[in-house]
Formats: C-alpha cells, structure tokens, sequence
C-alpha cells in the first residue's frame, strides 16, 4: 500500500521548501549561483543537506525554480510601474527603468539572473525571462504604432533588440559592482548608477524607437 502524507507532513513539508527558496534567493542575491550549494542553502535553511534533496533532486533542478521565483517578481514589478502610466510611450520607458534601476539597486542579483555562467538550464530560463520582458515591450510598441505615436516597424523585432542592448549595458555596470553588493532588498545600501545609467538608457530607447525624447530640444 502506498504510503500518503497526512495534510500536517505536508504542511510541513511545504512549510521547508519555503524555507529554503527563501534562503537561497538570500544566498544568490550575496554570492551569486556559485555560492548557492546545497550544503550552502541547507545551512542556511536551517536543514540537513540530505533533506533537501527531498524537495530538489539537485543544484540545477534549484536553480531552475530559483530564477523563475526572482524572476517572476522582477516581471510582476514591471508591471506594476507600466500600469501607472498613460501612453504607450511612457509604459516602454517605465518598461526600461523599473527593470535597470531595480538591477542596479541589486547588482549581485541582477548579474546572476542576466549573465553570470551557470547550469545549460538556466540558461534555458534566462531565453524565457528575457521573452517575457520583449513581450511586455512588444505590446506597447504595437499599440504606439496603431495610434501613430511611433512610425511604422515590427514589435516584437524591435522590442527584442532593445532588451539585448539594456542588458548588455548593464553587464558592465552589474560586472564591477563590489562583491557581496546585494542592494537595498538585502540589507546592503550600496550605491549605483542610477542618476546616470537609467536615464540614459530610457533616452536610447525612445530615440531607438523612432519617438521624440523628452530631452530634445
């Protein structure tokens, strides 16, 4: 007869998966996804190392969920920041800097979930994550086009090649930034490049796309 967990074994269980996503965000946010171990994350977590392997067969199969738990709040953060904007226009600029600010307010984090070598599967997430935020961009720019707010072009091509160039921008910065430089969410105050970075990023955009910056004369 096969054995089935009672809803307090489960609860419990749930209870330390938790735990543990919890504590390898901390740990990826500090050291990157060459200092989230196993033994790490269980030290951290408060639990043996082979009583993780109960929630995740291995480093990759974390590190999987890991990116898409970090990820899938660095999207809903975007979307909060377009929704309080008017036009198409002024929603792919809040596109662009909800995304750098937010990645240079957390250097460590944001390296890791852009560019730092890791498992092929992540690599796998990273397409994923880099698509969903082509699509946020796709829509407004499409929207922008039927209204005549931008000239006529493909969204999606357009929108694709923006999110390459912002996240190859910020490679360098999130490169040099010290180590252990969390950001703000980690208890770390350390500065960035937001004054300059950020600003400059949502000028390229909008002159990328064919609109007129807010800056030209």
């Amino acid at each position: 007869m096969a054995y089935r967990r009672t809803p307090a074994v489960q609860a419990r269980l749930d209870a330390q998966r938790e735990a543990v996503l919890q504590s390898a965000v901390g740990l990826l946010a500090e050291r990157g996804y060459g200092g989230c171990t196993m033994a790490a994350v269980a030290d951290r977590a408060g639990i043996a190392t082979g009583s993780l392997y109960q929630h995740f067969a291995g480093k990759a199969e974390l590190s999987v969920e890991l990116f898409r738990r970090v990820v899938t709040h660095e999207i809903d953060a975007v979307n909060a920041a377009v929704a309080l904007r008017d036009t198409p226009r002024q929603r792919i600029a809040a596109v662009v800097e909800t995304f750098a600010a937010r990645a240079l307010r957390a250097p460590r984090l944001a390296y890791a979930l852009l560019v730092e070598p890791a498992d092929a599967v992540v690599d796998v997430e990273r397409l994923v994550f880099r698509r969903a935020f082509r699509d946020v961009i796709a829509t407004e720019i499409a929207a922008a086009v039927a209204s005549g707010e931008l000239p006529e072009q493909d969204p999606v091509l357009t929108a694709a090649a923006l999110v390459g160039a912002v996240g190859e921008a910020l490679a360098g910065p999130l490169a040099a930034a010290p180590a252990g430089a969390a950001g703000p969410e980690h208890g770390d105050n350390t500065p960035s490049d937001n004054t300059t970075v950020v600003p400059a990023l949502v000028s390229f955009t909008l002159r990328a796309l064919g609109g007129r910056d807010d800056s030209d004369a």
